[in-house]
């Protein structure tokens, strides 16, 4: 059984790029991260009504669908995501949606 994962964002810094702090909870155990995010990668990404803090918490989701918490960078951007993993943003309306 896989504990509870719990993904908590909080934006800090509203200029352009978009700044957020990002901590994931699971169990007794979590990480800490900083991520950027420009508006107009917001705007392509958003896929409709979603707030930036939707489509970072989404973003997450993706990453810890494919590596634990611990593997992923404690700072980045958010379009550093694509370079790893190619089909991102494609698969982020997915994450958005659910």
């Amino acid at each position: 059984m896989t504990a509870a994962r719990n993904i908590v964002v909080v934006r800090v810094a509203s200029d352009d790029p978009l700044t957020f702090d990002i901590t994931i909870r699971e169990g007794k155990s979590e990480s800490r991260h900083r991520v950027t995010m420009a508006q107009s990668v917001f705007e392509k990404l958003k896929g409709g009504a979603h707030t930036p803090e939707e489509c970072i918490e989404a973003a997450f989701r993706f990453l810890l669908d494919r590596e634990p918490k611990e593997s992923i960078l404690g700072r980045f951007d958010v379009t550093v995501i694509s370079r790893y993993f190619p089909e991102f943003e494609q698969e982020l309306a997915g994450y958005l949606g659910s």
